[in-house]
């Protein structure tokens, strides 16, 4: 049975999943585990960002009962606070979980848990963000090529619209090691091309602190001499809009983001939002659930990894790496629609009918 798990899950890395499951329902309990029979428990880090209850939360499990429909699943939500998913952790090693999938609310606070969970030989697998500690896999999206997308996106928009190269950067939650990696991604193409007038990390990747911070750089600086805010995310995107829009800016600048989500969608079509980085949620869920049923079976996270990653207490983390795509109003129906995220009844309400008409986005 495990050479014949572990033989489905290298299937599974490999294709990374084309075709999207059913949806199913409900969290498992942590209970004594079974060479074919376990739980892996699944932390996430708030419910501000919307992908992870709406997407990441089901898609994981619906990929961990693919490959083992006798396992469980057990689920915590930070809630944005570390010192809670702390508790989280400890809770489910008591409990006897097999093997947790750790989305941290903060990558630097976790060490201490992480390392109880190794003594208590329960493998953590770091999803999305990476974790510091003796952590055994990681699987995510190649934050140095998120920051590109959003750095090449930013320039080519200011280039089109002739307006200066004055950059304002809005930063991630700087306790995020994802935030540090988009950051160095995006500087990496626009520092020499671009002015950065200011830039502002956005604790809890909220959008009423970025609109604060947005609020404060227009204050400063004057809206029209800002060409182009490089917002870390979808989340972040909709605070920088917000703050343009109160200090009555009808067409703000070029505005980056990430992840998506639907409303930032509709921000793209209404021309309000440049560009967000897509990245398909299922092929990370697949990816993650892969690595936890071969952990959980015994096998090394090597026996599916693609890659391998240094974090600041550990190096050569086995790694699962996947390619995000910028997506702006050209590609949108492409990439977004036609690829199955959205419909077209979801991303255009009444208000966006025209703009959606004029982008293809019919019927």
């Amino acid at each position: 049975m495990r050479t014949r798990t572990l033989h489905l899950v290298a299937a599974l890395v490999a294709g990374l999943l084309a075709v999207p499951l059913a949806a199913c329902g409900g969290d498992g309990e942590a209970g004594e585990a079974g060479e074919d029979s376990f739980t892996v428990g699944l932390l996430l880090p708030n419910r501000v960002t919307p992908r992870w209850e709406q997407a990441d939360k089901p898609l994981i499990e619906q990929h961990l009962r693919q490959l083992c429909p006798d396992c469980t699943m057990a689920y915590a939500n930070a809630e944005n606070d570390a010192a809670r998913q702390r508790e989280q952790m400890i809770s489910m090693i008591t409990k006897g979980i097999k093997v947790l999938i750790l989305d941290p609310a903060d990558s630097k606070a976790l060490r201490s848990p992480i390392r109880e969970a190794r003594r208590a030989g329960v493998p953590v697998v770091a999803y999305d963000r990476l974790a510091e500690g003796p952590i055994s896999g990681f699987v995510s999206f190649d934050g140095d090529q998120v920051g590109k997308l959003q750095g090449e996106a930013i320039l080519k928009a200011m280039r089109e619209r002739a307006n200066g190269r004055t950059v304002v950067m809005m930063n991630g939650d700087p306790s995020s090691a994802n935030a540090a990696w988009f950051r160095k991604g995006a500087l990496s193409v626009i520092a020499d091309k671009a002015k950065i007038a200011r830039s502002y990390d956005t604790v809890g990747w909220s959008t009423e602190n970025a609109n604060a911070n947005m609020t404060a750089a227009i204050a400063a600086l004057g809206a029209d001499r800002i060409s182009g805010v490089v917002a870390a995310n979808d989340a972040i995107a909709a605070g920088v809009v917000s703050a343009f829009k109160k200090a009555g800016v009808r067409k703000p600048p070029p505005i980056t983001g990430q992840d998506a989500d639907l409303e930032a969608v509709r921000r793209i079509v209404a021309g309000e939002q440049y560009m967000t980085v897509y990245k398909p949620f299922e092929k990370e869920a697949a990816a993650a659930a892969a690595m936890a049923v071969a952990l959980g079976k015994g096998e090394g996270a090597d026996e599916v990894s693609t890659t391998t990653t240094d974090s600041p207490t550990h190096e050569d983390i086995p790694s699962i790496l996947l390619t995000p795509r910028a997506v702006t109003a050209d590609n949108l129906k492409q990439t977004l629609v036609d690829g199955g995220l959205y419909t077209t009844q979801q991303i255009c309400t009444p208000r966006l009918r025209s703009a959606c008409a004029t982008l293809g986005l019919t019927g």
